[in-house]
């Protein structure tokens, strides 16, 4: 076999793909005394134009900027909703057919592979990776917006249905409300974005660890493209990935700002804003430059790590002092509700409620899609030894189930305090300050808020951090040690695209950029999945 890059030697049998490529050979080195630059010299110069001239363009015309985004997210959620939604099922019926199939019996790395990481460790990485700031934010306010919406009933105008409620809704049903709005929130949060996630790590895996190519989305789809993926069209691949990773993350990055400006508003009077919102970005962006040059053991691991420290500190406090039995109950009645209605929710075609399918579950979808790259490469990266089965199961059931907790504790818990305590502060205030007025009416609320707004901007770092780690792998052509100047350019860059799109529009054009670049991904990965199940099934078996 010809020099390939190969990052770890498989243990045991595996059906290397045998490729005159190597690693770096297209990419342009330069060095500038002691820092340098290793990049892929169409990857990176097509892909960090096209962000440099964005960011330019919509500083520049700012007031046109809004209407447009506005426009082109309408556009895209009302006409491609069917295939979003058609999208995603077909991810979970993949991931489901290979972990019940013989091609389940694969291991990553090859046949005698050991884990890299225990179960505890593993599956904390997993959850950290691939929701973050998204559950801060909408947490409470998801549930709770479902609920209202489910709670007043369908509205027609001219024929059509005007309420954002999800299927039939529930009018005036209190308990039928909140199963229904449960149902929908976890239906966004559950398996079906994590079976996005999981395709596209098990490919990266596959093809890295199995088969020994570059750890970079082009890799995937040597199955169907052969020596190809070295040329245009690996190139238009790996130059979607990074747009569809920036601007994925850049609307997370949007997300936490606001959350964090309205949790520092409430605590403390900092005015709410754009001003504040554009200080907070480029202060934790800055906090996530010191990550970059710490490197990804000093930085993102520790960050992680206190992450879910914290996380798991807020969650058993909401359920130690809030409505205790209730969230408990709630919780398996919450799984109940997400199966039954599960069916209805991921209907693609004759949908009667327009708002919720195409504003709700097709712009998750795109986002969730955006963010696939980066969170699939982190999740390849530490699933070395599992099988196929193994992996799917555990990336798939045991986030979902942690997404469930999450969910009911903080979003049930703020129905309860509606329902049961007629406390109506959290429904009517803005999104980002919901989880605050939450906690608000719990003990200690200053404290948990403050923890809240830690937890937001740590979840922010680690998002920049990783997500410019990712970036840079994909633009230096799968080299994982380029110079970390490179990651301090897109780590940067993701900051001055959220403080663009927060000036263009702010939370519509965030949206707008998700959807717009999470379409033509999910063209990729509707074919990557061919190309997945096609390399597996070369593979030899335990």
């Amino acid at each position: 076999m010809s020099e390939t890059y190969n990052p770890m030697k498989p243990d045991g049998r595996v059906n290397p793909i045998d490729t005159d490529y190597k690693v770096g050979q297209d990419n342009i080195v330069v060095k500038l005394g002691p820092l340098g630059l290793d990049i892929h010299n169409r990857v990176f110069a097509i892909s960090g134009l096209a962000v440099i001239a964005f960011v330019l363009l919509t500083l520049t015309f700012q007031t046109a900027a809004e209407p447009m985004f506005s426009a082109l997210r309408g556009w895209l959620t009302s006409n491609l909703d069917w295939f979003f939604i058609g999208a995603g099922n077909i991810f979970v019926l993949v991931c489901l057919g290979l972990a019940l199939s013989p091609l389940g019996k694969v291991r990553l790395g090859g046949t005698e592979a050991k884990p890299d990481y225990s179960y505890l460790g593993w599956f904390s990485m997993l959850f950290a990776a691939g929701m973050g700031i998204g559950l801060m934010f909408y947490g409470v306010s998801e549930p709770l917006s479902h609920f209202g919406s489910s709670m007043g009933g369908t509205a027609l105008e001219n024929g059509a249905r005007t309420d954002w409620a999800p299927l039939a809704a529930a009018a005036g049903d209190a308990d039928a409300s909140r199963r229904l709005a449960m149902a929908a929130t976890i239906y966004h949060w559950g398996l079906h974005p994590w079976a996005i996630y999981a395709i596209l790590a098990l490919g990266l895996a596959l093809f890295s660890f199995n088969k020994g190519l570059p750890l970079t989305i082009r890799s995937v789809f040597y199955p169907l493209l052969g020596e190809r993926i070295w040329g245009w069209p690996g190139h238009v691949i790996d130059v979607l990935a990074v747009l569809a990773t920036m601007f994925g993350l850049a609307t997370s990055l949007g997300l936490g700002a606001s959350q964090a400006a309205a949790g520092l508003n409430h605590l403390f009077g900092v005015p709410l804003g754009e001003t504040t919102q554009i200080v907070l970005v480029i202060g934790i962006t800055a906090i996530a430059l010191i990550s970059v040059l710490a490197g990804l053991d000093a930085g993102v691991k520790r960050l992680s790590e206190i992450n879910m420290v914290l996380a798991i500190l807020l969650l058993v406090f909401v359920i130690a002092v809030g409505p205790t039995i209730a969230i408990l109950t709630g919780f398996f009645d919450n799984l109940g509700a997400y199966l039954q209605y599960l069916p209805a929710l991921a209907n693609p075609v004759n949908r009667d409620d327009a708002n919720f399918s195409q504003g709700w579950t097709a712009f998750y979808w795109a986002w969730w899609i955006s963010w696939s790259p980066f969170v699939g490469m982190f999740i390849a990266r530490v699933s070395r030894g599992r099988t196929v089965r193994e992996f799917i199961i555990s990336v798939l059931i045991v986030p979902s189930l942690a997404c469930v907790l999450w969910m009911t504790v903080f979003g049930g818990t703020a129905i309860l305090q509606l329902v049961n305590d007629g406390y109506q502060a959290v429904a009517g205030a803005d999104l980002p300050l919901q989880l605050f007025l939450m906690l608000e009416v719990l003990p200690l609320a200053q404290i948990t808020s403050f923890l809240a707004i830690v937890l937001v901007v740590v979840f922010f770092v680690t998002s920049s951090d990783s997500g410019s780690l990712v970036i840079d792998v994909i633009s230096a052509g799968g080299k994982v040690d380029a110079p970390t100047p490179q990651r301090v350019f897109w780590c940067v860059f993701e900051g001055l695209v959220a403080i663009a799109l927060i000036l263009g529009g702010g939370l519509v054009a965030l949206q707008a950029m998700a959807v717009s670049t999470g379409f033509p991904f999910a063209v990729v990965l509707l074919v990557a999945t061919v190309a997945v199940v096609k390399g597996l099934a070369s593979e030899p078996r335990a």
